[in-house]
């Protein structure tokens, strides 16, 4: 007893000073993470997070149902298909043709209702709203200069960054995206009770607007100059923007920095269903146009959906662009661990794909091998469909 007692005593001052430290080193962040993440069985953050932080709330409004295909979930799932969902841990699986469901699958307890975090999918809502703000005159354009609402980028190269960087990942920030190290800027943006702090830390190290390099902290901050501009919460102007007009079925959990005053995680984290998220990808297909009223500038629409820079041909303004081995071209919401909204106009065909993991990374931004297959494996069941 006497030997066990000490034990607990130099624990207990092993962990006041492991504390100690983390609070000296600004680094206690760190327990959020340990605490959210970890002693939940993870080493990254994983689709029920939410549940763990503090959110804001996306609003929605009336309901537009989905409607289904005459030929809904008429046909099985392929062998390939049904074999990768298992082994990455899909929990939602949508073919959606002709602007009705075509085909939908949950697993893992998940139904047409669950909620999972959306991750980077919401970055291209973001850029949207960019869109929607400059429409509204809340914005002059994708060359207003972020220094316009932020003293901190308003000198030297800084002073040369614009809104339109910002969406197009080009702001040339020290930022750096890697999400399994505990301290990396990435790790801290996503736990750090204040967010408006880390982005405003950031220092443009090369000169904005020349090329693309993948940044959850740009998103951020355009977000943040969003709220500025327009004077409201992002996730009031995503409501009254996009998640009320499209019809959304469910209020949205955002996730927040903190609970007072907090800002919301706008480079990822709106907990949603697989349909809700589907209905900005039709969006985009469909030019701006949601039935039959026009919510976004079609020529707005027309550039996000292509490069900025012609040695970056994946990415366009909050938008993936790909195309498959086989020519067809695709532009796609992404998002961690593999989420993924997947539009191709000419087909009038959108794949959609929430889960707990994807094929393994070569690399930030690279087009995973997962992606092939649930495209493949999506218009052979529609090949078989339509026999």
């Amino acid at each position: 007893m006497k030997y066990l007692k000490k034990f607990f005593k130099w624990l207990l001052i092993l962990i006041i000073l492991i504390i100690a430290v983390l609070y000296i080193t600004d680094t206690d962040y760190l327990l959020k993470a340990v605490r959210t993440i970890y002693l939940n069985g993870h080493t990254t953050a994983f689709l029920e997070d939410y549940k763990y932080f503090d959110n804001s709330v996306v609003e929605a409004g009336e309901t537009h149902p989905w409607p289904e295909h005459t030929n809904y979930n008429s046909v099985d799932e392929t062998e390939i298909l049904k074999k990768t969902n298992a082994e990455l841990g899909t929990v939602a699986y949508l073919i959606i043709k002709n602007d009705s469901i075509w085909y939908e699958a949950y697993y893992d307890g998940y139904g047409k209702d669950s909620k999972s975090n959306s991750f980077s999918i919401v970055k291209s809502m973001v850029s949207g709203m960019m869109g929607k703000a400059i429409t509204d005159g809340y914005l002059k354009g994708l060359d207003q200069p972020v220094g316009d609402f932020f003293i901190e980028f308003s000198e030297g190269m800084a002073a040369r960054t614009t809104v339109g960087d910002l969406s197009s990942m080009a702001s040339g920030t020290n930022w750096d995206e890697a999400y399994y190290s505990p301290l990396s800027i990435t790790t801290r943006a996503y736990f750090d009770d204040d967010l408006k702090k880390v982005i405003l830390g950031l220092k443009v190290v090369e000169e904005p607007g020349q090329k693309f390099k993948y940044a959850s902290g740009d998103t951020q901050l355009l977000a943040m100059v969003l709220e500025k501009a327009t004077g409201k919460p992002l996730n009031e102007y995503l409501s009254e923007s996009f998640w009320k007009p499209l019809g959304a079925s469910q209020d949205a959990p955002w996730q927040l920095d903190s609970e007072e005053g907090g800002m919301v995680k706008a480079y990822c984290c709106v907990a949603g269903n697989a349909r809700d998220f589907a209905r900005y990808g039709k969006l985009f297909k469909d030019h701006g146009k949601w039935r039959g009223e026009q919510l976004l500038d079609s020529s707005f629409v027309a550039l996000s959906l292509r490069p900025r820079f012609e040695e970056s041909p994946q990415y366009g303004y909050g938008w993936w662009l790909y195309t498959s081995p086989e020519g067809k071209s695709f532009y796609m919401m992404r998002g961690h661990l593999g989420q993924y909204v997947i539009v191709n106009r000419e087909d009038n065909v959108m794949i959609v794909r929430l889960g707990r993991s994807k094929s393994n990374n070569k690399g930030v931004g690279v087009f995973t091998k997962d992606i092939d297959i649930y495209i493949d494996e999506g218009y052979k069941m529609l090949e078989a469909g339509s026999r």
